[in-house]
């Protein structure tokens, strides 16, 4: 069911951006007020900002560890003085945070959009640009970097697990070779050497640009993603009320069966089909909100074609 704007009387978008699955969220993590909430992905805080306007007295503490994000964070530390805060962190060290029992955590996982549209942060090819494609600039090495220090065997499971690329043998081979050349600087000459690397055949009949999954999976390897939201989702989890709720927005396979293993466990589901520790010995700790992930409506996918390949979990803390 999709909120109407009467049921948050002080709802509205922020100009210029449009946050993913936001009507969604709010109707998962379901604020009232004086709620508490935690956005561990602050972006460009349009989900810190609907909650903060969804019900009076609501308080979110928003992280990010994306040095850009603090400008962003600003206009609503102007706004909302004593309910808003502000934490320069990367959300894999959640744990440090002292504070809990929150009426809701979320978690929009991926790279935003501020990050797509700035070229000099290397994440797309649709500009030439020095290859960065870190989240946070001031930590890690750039992935131009990575790609001439990585080994084999970093290297594969980035382009092949991490991106899921079927020609990752011809492309890993293509990256190993391209080494000291200066073909891995930047994101235009990389980019044409991956896409080089992909058969013909397959390059004229892809709906993506070819160098797409490579791109994603050196982005998640040089950025430990999926580390970061394994070390997350429990440290979200044990920072809940009773009754409160996480929700966490993904757009890659790998995040969401991350999730939704992680999901299951704390529901006292088996966690995979070769999860056999009999019933009697699984904790529920959680109930499920979601039996499918939520994903975005066909309006929302014209007005924002990002939202394309998000999908929303949710569980709530008993």
């Amino acid at each position: 069911m999709l909120l109407s704007p009467a049921k948050f009387p002080g709802f509205t978008m922020t100009p210029g951006h449009k946050p993913v699955l936001l009507r969604e969220v709010l109707e998962v993590l379901g604020p009232s007020p004086g709620g508490r909430f935690l956005d561990c992905t602050f972006g460009g805080g349009g989900h810190a900002r609907a909650l903060l306007e969804s019900a009076p007295g609501v308080t979110v503490v928003a992280l990010d560890r994306d040095p850009a994000a603090e400008s962003r964070a600003a206009a609503l530390l102007g706004a909302f003085p004593d309910r808003f805060r502000w934490i320069d962190r990367d959300f894999g060290r959640l744990g440090e945070l002292l504070e809990a029992d929150f009426d809701g955590i979320l978690l929009d996982l991926g790279v935003s959009s501020f990050q797509l549209d700035e070229p000099e942060r290397g994440f797309s090819f649709r500009t030439d640009a020095p290859a960065d494609m870190r989240m946070d600039p001031r930590a890690g090495v750039p992935a131009a970097l990575w790609l001439e220090t990585a080994t084999e065997e970093m290297l594969v499971r980035a382009i092949r697990e991490y991106g899921e690329e079927p020609h990752w043998r011809r492309v890993v081979r293509s990256l190993m070779e391209a080494r000291g050349n200066g073909s891995l600087s930047r994101t235009g000459s990389l980019a044409a050497l991956i896409s080089a690397a992909i058969p013909a055949r397959d390059r004229h009949t892809m709906r993506l640009h070819p160098a797409t999954r490579a791109f994603q999976g050196i982005r998640i390897a040089v950025n430990d993603e999926l580390g970061a939201l394994d070390r997350v989702l429990p440290a979200a989890f044990a920072k809940l009320r009773a009754g409160g709720v996480l929700a966490v927005i993904t757009f890659h396979s790998l995040e969401d069966r991350a999730v939704k293993r992680f999901f299951r466990g704390v529901c006292g589901q088996p966690m995979s089909a070769d999860d056999s520790t009999p019933q009697d010995f699984r904790i529920r700790r959680a109930d499920s909100l979601t039996r499918r992930p939520i994903n975005a409506s066909e309006e929302e996918v014209l007005e924002n074609p990002r939202s394309r390949s998000a999908h929303l979990r949710a569980v709530r803390r008993i």
